[in-house]
């Protein structure tokens, strides 16, 4: 399709260089003129470099005591660092509004400095690190910063979640004073919820500490003294690590501490005169892998220390990813290692301290041990205190289990630590590992190359059974060896029973020859590894010897565990003997002021089922959660929990924007719809493609946003779509939005990519635009809209999320995105009427205006040149 045209800027905004020019040292000449280099300690940004070719940006946000108190955010773009004043500092309350002022650009070196600027220079006054880590843009910033909206999601030590940085008209014309707003997600403040403490993540120290000079090692040097520890420094290229025996069941035991078993490198840290260090349980150094562990180490105000501990990726869920971890260890190229700093950041999980300055601590109390290191360490930041609990080692198991965690490390509280494996220390995993038959493998998906997954087999009653498949966990390198080493042993059918619903096109089937390595959950109650992950090639086991052990299925229980049988599914809400979902707090106000509970949302749901699963099936489903109601706050949830059941479908999938695999839901019948409403899900998003072609959409759409421009212009805009539409040639389907706006949709049967079908709404959304300027725009910014309803076409993207037909909406009255006969549409049209209590009477009545908008396939070649020619028309 061709590229439409792009409308002129027309505004007097100051405009800043291309990234080109950014990257030279032009950007920095403010920076360097209001400093000495003499005088400050702050860094100057010599050579302010091109950033690596990442979706992940560094941010920081320093706290600083200058003339005024103000906290300093500080974004990397363009290779160096933009950044914005804000004086009454960072709010998670989606409410505030804060003011943030532009100022002069730093160097991508600010993201570490953290000391005191010296009284005559610019910014005198103690600055501390309060929080760094990777943004991901949601929309390109220099289209965001050019509009004068930069919308992007943090994640930090403290801070997580997506803001809004907005623009506003104040000041003297500069164009400098901007809003900084937190958009409502699971990073919002919520009640109860204690705010970010006010100490650096690099240090440790308060900014006043760092004023004052404060010595954090007094205290720790007079209570080693205190406890008699042996004076004497520790060499720690000479520590070796104190290992765990393994036990296999879970328990309680009063002298006994637990912690989580992190699924990551083992590593000893040390810091020697501000310089960290970083080595492996092998003895291998680990120092240049990570440098943003051993900047922090440095940054620890102590002369030395050595501490045992373990380095982890953490995803979006903060659950540990070994995958990613693995491919950072095995980088060495410096650009290479700085690139992935950015897009998989690591933290250290301390949880002993060896050797503290010129003491040897090994010999003194596990307890002791640990409550020095936690007065060590900072609060928050990439090397973290692993926390424990006392005695109550079955309580942490059931949340590890319910959390989808690797398992429980338990030690004796009085045990010394000492260079070998040893009874005092004991681990017990929760996932298991089998050695399991590759019985046939399926079609690549999306960009993936090679193969997508493996099918698996193994031993039972004498005969190959069927146990599910593996897509996870495999690098190119390992598709691309498979797939030539499969390729080779096709069979026309299954080796194993119990295949038969794998069976049809993208399916082929191997002789039993190779044999994988997977870690899985449990085994489901019909024979399905549950959240299997690939490990490796065996290619030292025979395929005889491909068994799953009893235990590893859900129902079975340790010896003395006096759990309820529910210990290895966690939470659950579903009657087992029907697959019935049973409704947690069924009473709950969920609308108090309409007098609707938690039951109606999700007998609401079960009702309109037989209509709403004509958009659900097969389709990615994204949740917005209010565990309190329309009154509380909310969040969204794209991945499913672990204790989810069996029976419910989800489906894992590499998403380019959150740089993870998620695992979305798929809600394939009534009671998959009934489990997400008894989530607290309200509104319902979807995807606009299905998991049989996820590159093709089904539908293009217009959403039609008035921002408080009268409903009569939405009417009339509507209206010109669906006569332009006519002309054309292309179908077109009407829905409520359930708020203010409406939403057209135009049926594509996945004929064209999600590029194309941007580029045909935003065509349409160009013509309607020009005909009706007055009323219509298709400007983003609300200051540029000057009241005109907004006609956004950028709802059309891979993974791009549509309010789903038939979705409630978080409202008062319950309103309901509700598909219409075009007939239906006038000024007076009220979206309040069609709701909870009027919707399910409407289907069983007038049916679904909108159902053939899955089904029809329009000549879009010829669409294409009709809107065109009206595109080129003057």
């Amino acid at each position: 399709m061709a590229a439409p045209r792009k409308s002129r800027r027309r505004d007097d905004r100051p405009r800043r260089g291309s990234t080109a020019e950014r990257n030279g040292t032009a950007e920095l000449q403010t920076y360097r003129a209001k400093r000495s280099a003499d005088r400050t300690a702050e860094p100057f940004g010599i050579v302010p470099g091109t950033a690596p070719p990442t979706r992940g940006k560094l941010f920081v946000i320093q706290k600083h005591a200058a003339r005024r108190l103000h906290w300093d955010l500080r974004l990397e773009m363009g290779g160096v660092l933009r950044s914005w004043a804000v004086p009454r500092g960072i709010s998670l309350d989606p409410d505030d509004k804060r003011m943030a002022v532009e100022t002069e650009d730093h160097p991508i070196e600010y993201v570490d400095f953290e000391g005191v600027i010296p009284d005559g220079n610019y910014g005198a006054g103690p600055m501390i690190v309060w929080d760094r880590g990777v943004y991901i843009a949601h929309i390109p910033m220099d289209e965001g910063y050019r509009d004068g909206k930069l919308l992007f999601e943090l994640h930090g030590h403290k801070l997580r979640g997506v803001w809004t940085l907005v623009r506003t008209a104040g000041g003297d014309g500069d164009h400098k004073q901007w809003l900084l707003i937190k958009k409502p997600d699971g990073g919002s403040v919520r009640a109860g919820m204690a705010p970010p403490d006010e100490t650096s993540v690099l240090s440790g120290l308060t900014i006043e500490q760092v004023q004052q000079g404060f010595d954090r090692a007094a205290a720790i040097r007079a209570r080693l003294l205190e406890l008699g520890a042996r004076q004497t420094s520790v060499d720690p290229t000479s520590v070796q690590p104190m290992l765990a025996q393994t036990e296999t069941a879970p328990f309680s035991r009063p002298g006994w501490v637990f912690e989580l078993k992190y699924d990551g490198y083992r590593v000893i840290a040390s810091a020697v005169d501000h310089r960290g260090a970083l080595r492996y349980r092998s003895g291998h150094d680990a120092t240049a892998a990570f440098p943003e562990l051993t900047r922090t180490l440095g940054a620890l105000p102590y002369r030395s220390f050595v501490i045992d501990g373990e380095v982890v990726v953490l995803d979006d869920d903060a659950r540990p990813n070994f995958a990613r971890l693995q491919k950072r260890a095995l980088l060495l190229r410096s650009r290479d290692v700085d690139t992935a700093m950015r897009e998989h950041p690591v933290v250290l999980y301390a949880f002993d301290l060896l050797g503290f300055e010129d003491f040897d601590v090994r010999p003194l109390p596990l307890l002791e041990r640990k409550a020095l290191l936690q007065a060590l360490l900072p609060s928050a930041g990439a090397v973290r205190f692993a926390e424990h609990i006392e005695t109550d080692g079955l309580g942490l198991w059931r949340h590890v289990v319910a959390l989808g965690l690797e398992g429980v490390v338990a030690k004796r509280e009085d045990s010394p630590y000492v260079g070998t494996r040893a009874p005092s220390w004991l681990k017990i995993r929760i996932e298991h590992t089998a050695d399991l038959a590759v019985v046939g493998f399926t079609a690549p998906e999306g960009t993936r190359a090679h193969l997508g997954a493996l099918h698996l087999a193994a031993w039972t009653g004498g005969a190959l059974v069927y146990v599910g498949r593996v897509g996870t966990g495999m690098d190119d390198a390992t598709l691309a060896a498979l797939h030539a080493r499969l390729a080779a042993q096709r069979q026309g059918a299954p080796a194993c029973t119990g295949a038969t619903a794998q069976r049809g096109p993208g399916h082929t089937w191997v002789a039993p020859g190779v044999v994988v390595e997977v870690r899985f959950k449990h085994v489901t109650a019909d024979g399905m590894l549950r959240h299997p992950v690939f490990l490796r090639v065996r290619d030292d086991k025979p395929v005889a010897d491909c068994t799953l052990d009893a235990r590893m299925h859900a129902a079975w229980t340790e010896p003395g565990d006096d759990d309820d049988g529910q210990l290895a599914q966690g939470p659950t809400v579903v009657d087992p003997t029907t697959r019935q979902v049973v409704i947690s707090n069924p009473d709950k106000p969920f609308w108090p002021d309409d007098g609707y509970c938690k039951r109606d949302l999700v007998e609401f749901y079960r009702e309109v089922a037989p209509w709403l699963l004509h958009y659900l099936r097969d389709r990615p489903l994204v949740l917005t959660r209010y565990p309190d109601g329309i009154a509380g706050k909310s969040f969204f949830q794209k991945n499913a929990p672990p204790y989810v059941p069996a029976w419910l479908r989800t489906k894992t999938m590499w998403s380019e924007h959150a740089e993870r695999e998620i695992e979305y839901f798929v809600c394939d019948d009534v009671e998959s719809i009934a489990y997400v409403a008894n989530l607290a899900t309200i509104p319902l998003h979807v995807w606009g493609s299905r998991l049989a072609d996820l590159q093709h959409p089904d539908w293009c759409i217009l959403d039609l946003d008035p921002k408080g421009a009268p409903f009569a212009h939405v009417v009339r805009i509507a209206w010109r779509i669906r006569a332009l539409c006519d002309e054309i040639g292309l179908p077109s389907f009407l829905k409520t939005s359930g708020s203010t706006g409406l939403h057209v949709l135009m049926p594509l049967g996945g004929q064209c990519t999600f590029d194309q079908c941007r580029q045909l709404g935003e065509i349409l959304a160009q013509v309607v635009s020009a005909e009706l300027h007055e009323i219509a725009t298709v400007l983003r910014p609300i200051p540029a809209r000057r009241g005109r309803v907004y006609l956004d076409f950028g709802q059309n993207g891979h993974g791009r999320l549509l309010v789903g037909p038939l979705s409630l909406r978080a409202l008062p009255r319950a309103p309901v995105s509700t598909p219409l006969h075009w007939d239906e549409l006038h000024e007076g049209l009220d979206q309040h009427d069609f709701n909870m209590a009027t919707v399910p009477r409407r289907l069983r009545e007038v049916g679904d205006p909108m159902a053939q908008v899955l089904s029809l396939r329009p000549d879009l070649q010829a669409v294409l040149a009709k809107l065109l020619g009206k595109l080129e028309t003057p």
